[in-house]
């Protein structure tokens, strides 16, 4: 039953709640506005809970929409699989969402207004994701939402709250995570785009359809490196990212290459472990400063 429940939340690309939360903690450290860990653990809780909720939402969302059908290539699903019933995982996911209501009280009480607003849309968001009559994940706009909250967003928020301010370098590094982190989702998408279509949704990739999908795949990976010298001004360090820069490459052929079947699977998660190293790439020369 628990590795159901784990199985359900997705945990391959749960790194993509914690990237941007690194980065922009690093970030705030380097810039002089202190590391608060107690703030931080308690900012990674929330977005994890929120990640997780999203996914466990979506989870009992979709196979209740049908969109979850037999012949479906993506990892099993545990609402799908009958492993947990609809409503289970449906209480499960707001469960995940009280527990980020409650850690953001504390946020709130750290970071003011900025962070009542910040955490209250982020929910919001959570909840359309799979929720409403017009969810989210079934239009052209899940790229662009895992681009606001998981990029700009916890990238952002996390700076505001070490900082209480906000910079272009903080958003920079925002769009730095969050466009490989739209990647994420336009690999699970390009892989369900026949599947999708046929139960009625309208993701980015079917209306670009697999040739375009492929090409903004590249772009969502390769863009983040071109960015990255503009948060380091340090002429020795400001290359550093571009040691991702073989991963990049090494993804993008292999969705060119890759038959849409079940072997896409690993390079959705590869891709969020892209995302991970270039946060981590991104950060590093800014150690010596903690």
């Amino acid at each position: 039953m628990l590795t159901h429940w784990l199985l359900a939340t997705r945990p391959k690309t749960l790194s993509l709640s914690v990237t941007p939360l690194i980065v922009g903690g690093a970030l705030a450290h380097a810039g002089g506005g202190g590391f608060h860990l107690i703030p931080w653990l308690a900012a990674l809780i929330a977005a994890l809970c929120i990640q997780a909720g999203v996914n466990l939402h979506n989870d009992a969302a979709d196979s209740e929409r049908g969109a979850d059908t037999p012949d479906r290539l993506g990892p099993r699903r545990a609402t799908a699989e009958g492993w947990l019933a609809a409503a289970q995982v449906r209480r499960g996911a707001m469960a995940c969402f009280a527990l980020a209501f409650l850690i953001g009280l504390y946020l709130a009480w750290i970071g003011g207004w900025p962070i009542v607003a910040l955490g209250l849309a982020s929910l919001a968001a959570a909840y359309a994701y799979s929720g409403g009559p017009w969810p989210i994940a079934y239009s052209p706009l899940g790229e662009v939402f895992v681009l606001l909250f998981f990029g700009l967003a916890a990238t952002g928020g996390t700076y505001y709250l070490m900082t209480a301010s906000l910079t272009g370098p903080a958003l920079i590094a925002g769009f730095i995570v969050g466009l490989p982190a739209a990647a994420v989702l336009l690999v699970n998408n390009y892989r369900d785009l026949d599947s999708d279509r046929r139960a009625g949704r309208h993701t980015l990739a079917i209306l670009l359809d697999r040739p375009a999908a492929r090409r903004l795949y590249g772009l969502l990976l390769l863009t983040p490196l071109a960015l990255c010298p503009m948060i380091n001004p340090d002429p020795l360090w400001r290359w550093l990212p571009l040691l991702a820069l073989p991963l990049a490459l090494s993804l993008i052929q292999r969705l060119e290459s890759q038959p849409i079947d079940s072997g896409l699977n690993p390079l959705l998660a590869q891709t969020a472990q892209y995302q991970l190293a270039l946060g981590l790439l991104l950060v590093l020369p800014l150690l010596p400063r903690l």
